[in-house]
């Protein structure tokens, strides 16, 4: 079968550029879509093309003539979910193909999907489900669909609720895996170039899920809550394939989440002599606790990590179920800094911050050093506990703003205010960025 997989184009709207001119804070993702090149290889028999809209946002309909696809096939963040109705409505109207919807978003919140423009949601890592679900349409066999029997996969009934059987994950699923489809996306290679970092990046994974349960956390529903380690020989492999990448972002929501895993890896990448620098994502817990983790990867590259301190006040840090503290990050960032490696430091900002809030997190940020410190907007997701904790307290609904930089709650100060100190503090950040 012809089988066109989509990822769509940079759509999340910006609530501070449009009400107070300040468009400094629209989202914009860029890098490949690695999710759709590993879905690819699970595909060999049949034609697989991917499309990145965000590299190519005016490709769609000429994809569409030219390919003839029988099943096209969408991911999706939150805010990138409208976009995706609208652009499979117009599938619908021009081509008979299937059209299936899977990701971050269709994993936490499946009934959002549950529209005429979808025949399928695939709910969780696709990496299993979705071959089955290509074979049962080849064969029109649709009804294992209905009755539940592929696991992770609901047919749409829209104003009917969607019936499906969960899939269970389990790591040795993941020890043997085909190289990722990389060469499907070469035609879009130079895009995945950050011109103001100066990095040309590759995209690797090692692991999927994280073991912990952040209340603001969406990662979770792609793997039932499990952490999945990626086979070491996968993941070297992985890195053999992108061979004149010199920076990969290993991305995994926590590529530590298992010290032996880590610690394996590492010898397996120094005993294949591969050099390459690396940007991955770790807990302050971690380095704290295994500071001659971090040492053993910089001997192979690493160069710099990204790293959610989140928040420098206990009592936000504990309401997030973080498992963390202040000073538990002081002493990671002091370890890091003493090793050399670049610091990329998360912070979220939440809605009810005041001036004083403003001036604390600000007065930290540039006492400390911290390369480059990343700061997003507390947003309930939905799928997360966050939402269902705070869902009275939301006043936005439209997904289209949740990129993380919009506040979807209300804030304490005037939202005027807010987005101006949000903006000013995002400015200086930045100016200095590097990894």
């Amino acid at each position: 079968m012809k089988i066109l997989l989509v990822n769509p184009p940079n759509c999340g709207r910006s609530i501070p550029e449009e009400r107070y001119g300040l468009n400094t804070l629209k989202q914009i993702f860029r890098g490949e879509p690695l999710g759709l090149e590993v879905l690819a290889s699970y595909l060999p028999t049949h034609e697989v093309k991917i499309l990145d809209l965000k590299a190519a946002p005016e490709q769609l309909p000429d994809a569409i003539s030219n390919f003839s696809p029988d099943i096209v096939g969408f991911t999706a963040m939150t805010c990138e979910a409208n976009t995706v109705i609208t652009l499979a409505g117009q599938i619908k109207q021009i081509t008979n193909a299937k059209t299936v919807v899977g990701g971050i978003h269709a994993s936490n919140d499946p009934e959002f999907f549950n529209k005429p423009m979808f025949d399928y949601v695939v709910i969780g890592l696709g990496q299993r489900s979705l071959p089955e679900l290509v074979q049962a349409i080849e064969n029109e066999q649709t009804d294992q669909v209905k009755t539940g029997k592929i696991h992770g996969i609901a047919a749409t009934n829209p104003n009917k609720n969607l019936i499906w059987t969960k899939r269970k994950f389990s790591t040795h699923e993941y020890v043997t895996a085909p190289v990722p489809s990389y060469n499907l996306t070469t035609e879009y290679r130079d895009s995945y170039f950050l011109p103001k970092l100066n990095v040309h990046m590759g995209y690797v994974v090692t692991a999927y899920g994280c073991p912990f349960n952040c209340s603001f956390c969406s990662i979770a529903g792609l793997t039932g809550g499990k952490y999945l380690c990626h086979g070491i020989d996968n993941v070297v492999r992985d890195l053999q394939a992108l061979p004149q990448i010199p920076f990969i972002r290993l991305v995994d929501a926590n590529t530590f989440g298992s010290i032996d895993h880590a610690c394996q890896l590492c010898q397996a990448i120094k005993n294949a002599g591969i050099r390459k620098n690396y940007l991955i994502d770790v807990r302050a817990d971690t380095v704290v606790h295994h500071p001659e983790v971090i040492e053993q990867w910089q001997q192979i590259g690493l160069r710099s990590v990204v790293i959610g301190f989140e928040e420098i006040s206990d009592k936000r840090l504990t309401s997030m179920n973080k498992q963390g503290s202040s000073t538990l990050n002081e002493e990671a960032l002091a370890i890091l800094n003493q090793l050399g490696v670049t610091v990329v430091g998360d912070f979220i900002v939440d809605p009810d911050y005041d001036e004083n809030d403003f001036d604390q997190l600000e007065n930290y940020i540039y006492s400390h050093k911290i390369d480059l410190p990343m700061l997003t907007i507390m947003t309930p997701l939905p799928g997360t506990a966050l939402y269902t904790e705070t869902y009275d307290k939301i006043t936005e609904f439209n997904l289209d703003y949740y990129t993380l930089t919009n506040a979807v709650t209300a804030t304490t100060l005037t939202e005027e205010r807010f987005y101006s100190r949000y903006a000013d503090l995002m400015q200086s950040c930045h100016n200095k960025a590097k990894i």
